[in-house]
């Protein structure tokens, strides 16, 4: 789809597609209502700062739509297809590594109560553990200011998928 199809898709399939780029239904119904977009940049702007004033449990939200790195991400719908792209190099690892991805992601939700959120595209297995372990040890306030931006160029991401820019 282009830009100018997202913004003529009907209320309740612009929500879908774009809830597929971001997981909160609040961030989806506001950039659903906020169409037309004049250009691209317009797009990522707009989901940058409708993401910026969403309240905590909107975030979370989006966070929880995701699943856990190294996951098996079954589906075939475009939000599970991205997912499974965005980790894809993620499948080549070790077993050891994996297990320890598992371990780390398990510790991580113990800390934060949330997924470990990263954008994972182009990083390897190794590296998403390294920064797992590093994030482990941060304060709730500046872990969940960092989830926030890996949420933001996650979406960023998609919305370039979603309209055919990628």
């Amino acid at each position: 789809m282009d830009l100018d199809r997202l913004n003529r898709l009907d209320p309740d399939e612009a929500h879908a597609a774009l809830r597929d780029c971001c997981g909160s239904g609040a961030w989806a119904t506001e950039m659903t209502l906020r169409r037309p977009f004049a250009s691209l940049a317009e797009l990522l702007d707009t989901a940058r700062s409708t993401w910026r004033s969403l309240d905590p449990a909107d975030r979370e939200a989006a966070y929880a739509a995701h699943p856990r790195i190294g996951e098996s991400v079954p589906g075939d719908d475009r939000h599970h297809a991205w997912s499974r792209a965005e980790q894809g190099a993620v499948g080549e690892a070790p077993a050891g590594v994996l297990e320890r991805l598992d371990a780390c992601n398990r510790e991580y939700e113990a800390n934060f109560g949330r997924v470990y959120l990263i954008f994972a595209t182009g990083k390897s297995a190794e590296e998403l553990l390294a920064r797992c372990r590093d994030r482990i040890a941060n304060d709730p306030e500046v872990e969940a200011a960092i989830a926030a931006a890996e949420q933001e160029k996650i979406t960023d991401l998609r919305l370039r998928r979603l309209v055919g820019i990628d």
